[in-house]
């Protein structure tokens, strides 16, 4: 049991800051929000593709959302096609392969899969939901659109006018999005994201850039290295990922084992009653959000070797768990306008405030247990 603890361990140091947050969806059995400028959303899809194929061993699908997807397009979109079951398809030809520099996706829309022969062998009951689903600008996505994505979060299946589609165990849903993307998210969808994660450039494409790397190594061999890239990439079941199913599980087994101390509770409890009293918040914090700041202290304790929760844990978590769910008030709703104060003068006091300026703000406030 300590080696398997001790080897997840050092495959957490290798790990990616997307993976990391992949990661920790997985064991705590949630979702979350991965946002980035508009310039590198295409990349940030690609990077998480291969992060999911390779460090996880999950198959995984995008879903293209813009203002004219349907409920059809949206059930159809999380459908694992079987040829579409890795980051290279099994199917792709060789001279398929995208040039070094130029990583075009294999994006999951409904107008671009090939058309299939009706049948008894592919009926559209046999295919299944994909273990991780990438949902790129989701917010752009209708209403109607983003509260059956709330449904399957929440319920775990979904209804076709053929079938029923359940998730499978271990299912990541991911929301793309750009940097202000959060923001038009319905509240209730929005609030059921575990945790938001911005990736900026200065992070980095490492597993898209050692795809390209390889891709560069040697241009003679150009030809042979795709096709050799072709037959690897084609089923994630078949390759040995970095974190398996049982290392996974070894991590959830952990989780449950964390212990919390009455100290350390008292300021979850405190900082949670500081964000939802702080002037710039409007209408506080909902009770979901502090069950998801619960869960994520535990999730991210395996992750850092003990098997407690520390208060360096509890701001961690924090600073995960409220940026997309913090709403910065209008100057003249602040609460202290009712009781005289000028709205302008609130103007002035609220003016520049961000969402990690009130997190900050409130963990600074609240006292940290010795």
């Amino acid at each position: 049991m300590e080696d398997a603890e001790e080897e997840n361990l050092d495959k957490v140091q290798d790990l990616s800051d997307l993976e990391l947050a992949a990661l920790l969806c997985l064991v705590a059995d949630e979702h979350c929000i991965i946002a980035t400028d508009d310039n590198l959303l295409n990349d940030l899809e690609q990077e998480l593709r291969i992060s999911c194929s390779e460090t996880f061993g999950l198959s995984c699908t995008v879903l293209e959302c813009s203002a004219s997807t349907t409920l059809d397009d949206f059930a159809d979109g999380i459908l694992l096609d079987h040829e579409y079951s890795s980051y290279f398809p099994k199917d792709i030809a060789s001279d398929d392969v995208p040039e070094p520099g130029s990583f075009s996706a294999i994006i999951r829309t409904p107008k671009q899969r090939p058309s299939r022969a009706p049948g008894a062998f592919s009926p559209l009951h046999s295919r299944n939901i994909a273990e991780v689903v990438i949902a790129k600008n989701l917010d752009q996505a209708q209403h109607h659109v983003q509260i059956q994505a709330l449904e399957l979060l929440r319920g775990r299946r979904i209804f076709t006018r053929t079938a029923i589609h359940t998730a499978p165990k271990r299912f990541l849903f991911i929301a793309l999005l750009p940097a202000s993307g959060a923001s038009n998210l319905t509240s209730l969808l929005n609030d059921h994201f575990f945790i938001s994660h911005y990736h900026t450039a200065q992070d980095g494409f490492p597993n898209l850039e050692d795809l390209g790397a390889m891709f560069q190594e040697d241009d003679k061999a150009s030809s042979s290295m795709r096709a050799g890239l072709s037959r690897s990439y084609s089923s994630a079941s078949s390759r040995t990922s970095l974190f398996t199913k049982e290392d996974i599980d070894e991590l959830i087994h952990s989780m449950e084992s964390v212990k919390l101390s009455a100290e350390v509770r008292t300021y979850l409890h405190n900082i949670t009653l500081f964000m939802r009293l702080h002037r710039a918040v409007a209408g506080g914090v909902s009770a979901h959000a502090t069950r998801n700041f619960h869960l994520l202290t535990r999730a991210l304790a395996p992750l850092h070797g003990v098997d407690y929760v520390s208060p360096s844990l509890v701001a961690l978590a924090a600073r995960k768990i409220y940026p997309h769910r913090i709403i910065i008030t209008r100057p003249e709703n602040e609460r202290s306008v009712q009781w005289g104060s000028s709205p302008e003068a609130m103007h002035d006091a609220l003016e520049g405030i961000t969402v990690n300026d009130i997190i900050e703000d409130v963990l600074e406030e609240v006292e940290v247990p010795v």
